[in-house]
C-alpha cells in the first residue's frame, strides 16, 4: 500500500480555499481546483517507489491484477479528483467511446497537433464521469424539457430570445433542442453579446431560478453559453448526492466542493462559458439531444458498511465508508487495484493515517483494513 503526493491544479476557476481547508493548511491566494489522485501522465501522483505511472509500468499485472489489465489494458483505468469550484467551469460534453476513436484517428490523420489549441481529441477513450458533493454542489446537468426552457427564456422578457422560445415549442422536442443549440453557437457575435446583456440585466433583476445565469453571466459577460445555458437543468447536490454524465450529456459545474472520478481520459468538447475553442459542427455530432431528470444519485447500501454510487460503466466504482469509533475493522481487500481517500475524521488504512484529503494506492490483491472514525472513498474498477 503506497501513500500518495498528489498535485493540485491551479486553474483558474478553482476556488483559493475549499482544497486549502480539506488538507488542513493554509491558502496561497491562488486558485486551487484539483487535486488528481491516480495515473494520469498529465500529473501522476509520486509514491516512495517513484510516480503511479512509473510503478504500474514496472510490474502491470501484479498492481492493477490479471483480470484489469486483460480487461482494461497495462494502465490504470480511472482518475480520481478532488475538485473544488470558485467560479463556473466550461460547459461541455464529452463522447463516447466510437465517437472519440473516430475523432482521434481522424485528427492523428490531419496531422492537428495534440497540443494545438482547436484539437478535440487528446486519446481515443470515453470520459465518462461521476461528481459526488462534499459541500453542497451547484451544477448543470442534460437537457431540461423544452417546454420549461422555452418558458424560462419567456420570462426574461427579451425580445430576440422570442424565435428560441418559438422554436422550443416545436416537435419532435430533439430536433428542437438541436435547432435552438444550433442557432445560439452560430448567431452573429455581435447580436448575441447585445442578447446576452440584456437577458444578464434581467436574469438579475429577477433574481430567484434566474441567479444561476446572472452569475454565469458575470463570469462570462457577453459569451453565448449563458444562454445555451439555460436549456439545461440546474442541479443542486447535498452533500453525499452525486450525479453521472454519461456520453453526450451537455454540463458544467458551477461551486462547490466534490469528489470525482472520472475514465482516464482528456476528451472534452466545449458548448460555451470559455474563452477556449468551440468546434460547433463536432459539438453538435457528440450532444445527446435528449430533455430528462438529471438523475441524482444517493449511495446504495452494500455489505460490510459500503455505500455504492451505482454507474452503468466498468472503468471506475466509487464507494464510500462512514467510519464510526471502536467500530469493527472492514477489510477491502480485492484483485483490482484501489485508490482509498479520506474526506473527513482520521481514518487508519493499513500502516497508513489518513487524515482529510490524504490518500493511498492499494494493487490489487494486496491486504486492504480500514479502521477509524470518519468517512473514506474507495476507487476501483469492474474488472
Amino acid at each position: 500500500m503506497d501513500r500518495l503526493d498528489n498535485t493540485v491544479r491551479p486553474y483558474a476557476w478553482g476556488s483559493p480555499t475549499a482544497i486549502p481547508h480539506l488538507l488542513g493548511v493554509e491558502p496561497t491566494g491562488e486558485p486551487q481546483a484539483e487535486m488528481w489522485m491516480g495515473a494520469h501522465p498529465g500529473a501522476p501522483s509520486r509514491t516512495a517507489r517513484g510516480t503511479l505511472v512509473e510503478v504500474i509500468d514496472a510490474d502491470p499485472k501484479g498492481e492493477l491484477g490479471e483480470r484489469t489489465v486483460t480487461k482494461f489494458g497495462p494502465r490504470l483505468p480511472f482518475l480520481l479528483k478532488i475538485l473544488a469550484a470558485g467560479a463556473p467551469l466550461s460547459l461541455q460534453v464529452h463522447p463516447d467511446l466510437e465517437q472519440a476513436r473516430e475523432g482521434f484517428e481522424d485528427e492523428e490523420r490531419r496531422g492537428i497537433p495534440v497540443d494545438a489549441p482547436h484539437r478535440n481529441y487528446k486519446d481515443a477513450n470515453h470520459k465518462p464521469e461521476l461528481i459526488c458533493a462534499l459541500t453542497e454542489f451547484d451544477g448543470l446537468c442534460g437537457f431540461r424539457d423544452p417546454l420549461r426552457a422555452a418558458g424560462l427564456l419567456d420570462g426574461l422578457g427579451v425580445d430576440s430570445l422570442k424565435p428560441y422560445v418559438d422554436l422550443l415549442h416545436a416537435h419532435p422536442e430533439s430536433a428542437a433542442l438541436r435547432e435552438v443549440l444550433t442557432a445560439i453557437l452560430t448567431a452573429d457575435p455581435q447580436e448575441m453579446t447585445h442578447t446576452v446583456a440584456e437577458a444578464t440585466a434581467a436574469c438579475t433583476r429577477l433574481g430567484g431560478d434566474y441567479a444561476p445565469y446572472a452569475d454565469l453571466a458575470h463570469h462570462y459577460p457577453g459569451d453565448p453559453g449563458v444562454i445555451a445555458a439555460m436549456l439545461l437543468n440546474h442541479v443542486r447536490l447535498q452533500p453525499g448526492e452525486a450525479l453521472f454524465l454519461g456520453a453526450g450529456i451537455p454540463h458544467a459545474y458551477l461551486n462547490g466542493l466534490g469528489v470525482e472520478i472520472m475514465a482516464n481520459s482528456d476528451n472534452v468538447l466545449r458548448c460555451g462559458l470559455t474563452p477556449k475553442h468551440v468546434d460547433v459542427p463536432e459539438l453538435l455530432r457528440i450532444v445527446r439531444f435528449e430533455a430528462g431528470d438529471p438523475g441524482v444519485l444517493r449511495p446504495e447500501a452494500a455489505p460490510d458498511g459500503e455505500e455504492v454510487y451505482e454507474t452503468p460503466i466498468d472503468e471506475f466504482r466509487l464507494s464510500r465508508y462512514v467510519l464510526s469509533e471502536g467500530g469493527t475493522a472492514h477489510d477491502l481487500t480485492l484483485d483490482t487495484p484501489q485508490i482509498l481517500l479520506c474526506t473527513a475524521g482520521a481514518v487508519r488504512a493499513g500502516e497508513h493515517e489518513l487524515l482529510p484529503g490524504r490518500s493511498v494506492f492499494v494493487p490489487a490483491g494486496e491486504r486492504a483494513e480500514v479502521s477509524g472514525a470518519g468517512t473514506v472513498f474507495r476507487a476501483t474498477v469492474i474488472a
